[in-house]
């Protein structure tokens, strides 16, 4: 058995206003047309609130306005991307993230990411700044995100009764 990283990982290229996020397929759970939220009381304003989705409640967040960058055309703000987290919160275990437009897969290899990095500080919750072909994106800062955004939750915030019933089943 080989220990080889794989050559191609497929990608979703996430539109979220004026940027986009380059995430591994794997991350996302699902794309969703956006419902309602509820808010968090003192909370950021990249930290929308939250919404409920397959029993649980979900960070919902504003990415283009965490990085600091436009909000795009918000009429097409429609859909939500759902994503796994990865900071292993028992009390996060998703975050959703509104979308403009549908996020496109693809599949790439190490040629067809460039730093494209200047020297100047991240905006809050980037990682890395590439270029994929010809579009400019983000890697997102996930671990990050998940922190700041537990800072805002209380401790319960993630699972209401119908979540609860779901896991017991």
């Amino acid at each position: 058995m080989s220990d080889e990283l794989p050559r191609e990982i497929r990608c979703v290229l996430v539109p979220t206003g004026d940027i986009r996020m380059l995430l591994p397929n794997t991350t996302v759970a699902e794309v969703i047309t956006r419902p309602a939220h509820e808010a968090v009381a003192g909370a950021p304003g990249w930290l929308l609130g939250r919404i409920a989705w397959r029993g649980w409640r979900v960070p919902l967040i504003a990415f283009s306005m965490l990085a600091g960058a436009g909000a795009g055309d918000g009429e097409l703000t429609v859909r939500v991307a759902v994503l796994k987290a990865l900071g292993g919160h028992p009390q996060l275990p998703f975050l959703a993230v509104l979308t403009q437009g549908f996020p496109r897969l693809t599949t790439l290899n190490a040629e067809l990411i460039i730093p494209t990095h200047d020297g100047k500080p991240l905006p809050a919750g980037v990682k890395s700044q590439v270029l994929v072909r010809d579009d400019v994106a983000v890697i997102p800062d996930l671990e990050g995100i998940e922190t700041e955004v537990l800072k805002w939750l209380p401790a319960d915030a993630a699972v209401d009764a119908t979540a609860e019933a779901t896991v017991e089943s």
